[in-house]
């Protein structure tokens, strides 16, 4: 799920309860008189809501019969024998991979290829080797080896992050007090029931500049 980030304005609170009917019905009251600081504010309440978001599930899948390998050498020979000795060269595998193989799939322009080998597993022991020698006429090349992997989204949705839970107070008149003491005064206000409140799960008041905010579904 994408994380989506809330613009939190100056003289602002974010107030999220623990009971959704909480916000609900103080979301219906609309305007509330706070006491800030022997001050009276009349402030709004907004309900929140989120741009849209993205949810989806990533799969990756990776083959334990096939590796991808590049920077194969330029060689001034037909591409037959570059993939014969590719062949033969993993086939003689030492490095706790390797085995039979079933396919070599070589791309002479790109001068890369892909290994596949016939018994299953073979490939995962090159997961861990990310460069391999490969001898060609008594010289010692080195290939770039990588796991061939497959990846692919599901269950790809849009979504529209609405907190039912969460209310947004617009039009906090600044006062003297700190930017922690005006919240506390906040939170004290609407955990009373008498003021249409209750138990307050998450608070975050602005009195200078912008925050961003994100929520965790």
């Amino acid at each position: 799920t994408t994380k989506i980030p809330f613009r939190l304005n100056q003289n602002q609170a974010l107030l999220t309860f623990e009971d959704e009917e909480v916000a609900q019905r103080l979301i219906k009251m609309g305007k509330h008189t706070v006491n800030l600081d022997n001050k009276i504010a009349d402030v709004s309440v907004k309900p929140f809501t989120l741009d849209m978001g993205i949810k989806f599930e990533l799969h990756v899948t990776m083959s334990g019969k096939k590796i991808n390998v590049s920077e194969v050498p330029d060689l001034s020979i037909p591409e037959d024998w570059v993939r014969d000795k590719l062949e033969l060269n993993f086939y003689k595998s030492e490095q706790g991979g390797g085995g039979e193989v079933e396919n070599v799939s070589y791309d002479k322009q790109s001068r890369t290829a892909v290994i596949t080998f016939l018994r299953p597993g073979a490939a995962n022991g090159f997961v861990s080797c990310t460069k391999y020698p490969f001898f060609v006429n008594g010289r010692c090349y080195r290939l770039s080896v990588s796991p061939d992997i497959n990846v692919h989204l599901e269950k790809f949705q849009l979504y529209c992050g609405i907190s039912k839970k969460t209310i947004l107070l617009k039009g906090i008149q600044e006062v003297e007090d700190d930017e922690e003491s005006v919240q506390d005064m906040i939170e004290i206000h609407f955990q009373k029931p008498s003021n249409g409140g209750g138990e307050i799960e998450n608070i975050k008041y602005v009195s200078k500049g912008v925050t961003w905010v994100c929520f965790e579904e």
